[in-house]
């Protein structure tokens, strides 16, 4: 059984570093209501959370280590009370060293209340956008950061919009598999090392890495840039991996998939993936059945499985009782001389 690399994933990231990349990458108008030194206060998960109840005076379940969205419902309630109840509510939440505030759809608070919040170093942040479409957009990014990694050994290639990560023992051929299939007009995701990120139960996505991204070491030859050889058009930045294509040397003691309809499978980060073994012999153009797999897996996609359809087909001739011979050539055709 190989090595498989430990899963990772990120224990914090700064508040910092959440804002710049919520305006730099995301897109997300976010202004900062008091200027705090933002490098070493750290969001340690990826859930929000909406205070109501922790305003409202129950603060037993408040889960404060959450980024903290005071939408149009806490804003209003907060507006309703006096000044003193006011202040007295939104004192439930900042005596827990929440990390951050955002006030969504341009809604405002007073400032004392900002005054109160940046005495015990609380950053408080106002976006134009309605709450729903923000916890969103936030979310999904945070999701990100704080999803489960692990790096494999391998080649990934967008072929037919199925991803297919090539793996197998170090010099066996992945790079220049996934060579030749970015010639034919497929797009290479990663070589050598592939950054796969589980997104939801049952989904992976692979990447590579910011240092290697689209280059590739092909033995005897040495380093090749993709993007620049190729052209973007051969090239993606992250693709969901759909099939693991197995690349072995020959053996005659193994069990190779032939027309059985038997799923192997290769698990990644407690994903189960379909698996095709693909022996290695002289003169086998592994491009080629790289692509089949992919065209294949496509097949099974829109509910057509050629393994099963074959097995029926078997299976019908063999119980016809007016056949006499179980195995015969097709039905003739009149003048068909070709």
């Amino acid at each position: 059984m190989p090595h498989q690399p430990k899963a990772f994933k990120k224990d914090f990231v700064t508040v910092q570093f959440l804002i710049d990349k919520l305006r730099d990458r995301v897109g997300v108008s976010v202004e900062n209501l008091n200027e705090l030194e933002l490098s070493e206060i750290h969001v340690t998960e990826s859930e929000l959370h909406r205070p109501g109840l922790a305003l409202a005076g129950y603060v037993d379940l408040f889960t404060h280590h959450r980024v903290q969205i005071l939408g149009n419902t806490e804003n209003q309630y907060l507006a309703q009370l006096n000044p003193e109840a006011r202040k007295a509510a939104f004192q439930n939440i900042i005596q827990f060293p929440i990390p951050c505030i955002f006030l969504t759809e341009h809604n405002s608070i007073e400032e004392d209340l900002v005054e109160m919040a940046t005495k015990v170093g609380i950053p408080v942040f106002r976006t134009p956008i309605p709450t729903t479409r923000f916890m969103s957009l936030i979310g999904d990014f945070l999701n990100d950061q704080f999803a489960l990694q692990q790096s494999v050994h391998g080649s990934l290639v967008d072929v037919y919009g199925i991803g297919l990560l090539i793996v197998g023992k170090p010099g066996i051929g992945k790079s220049e598999v996934a060579l030749d299939l970015v010639e034919r007009g497929h797009r290479l995701v990663a070589d050598d090392v592939v950054i796969v990120t589980k997104k939801r139960e049952n989904l992976l996505l692979g990447a590579g890495t910011d240092l290697v991204q689209h280059f590739m070491e092909v033995r005897g030859l040495g380093l090749v840039d993709v993007r620049a050889m190729f052209g973007v058009r051969a090239i993606r930045f992250q693709k969901r991996i759909e099939v693991v294509v197995n690349m072995q040397l020959w053996d005659p003691d193994e069990d190779y998939t032939r027309i059985s309809v038997a799923d192997d499978t290769h698990e990644i980060l407690e994903v189960s993936l379909p698996k095709v073994k693909v022996p290695i012999t002289p003169g086998k153009n592994i491009t080629v059945i790289c692509e089949v797999i992919a065209m294949n897996h496509l097949l099974r996609h829109f509910g057509y499985d050629p393994a099963e359809v074959f097995s029926k087909r078997l299976a019908e001739q063999i119980k016809n009782k007016n056949s006499s011979h179980p195995i015969r050539g097709i039905e003739y055709f009149e003048h068909d001389y070709e």
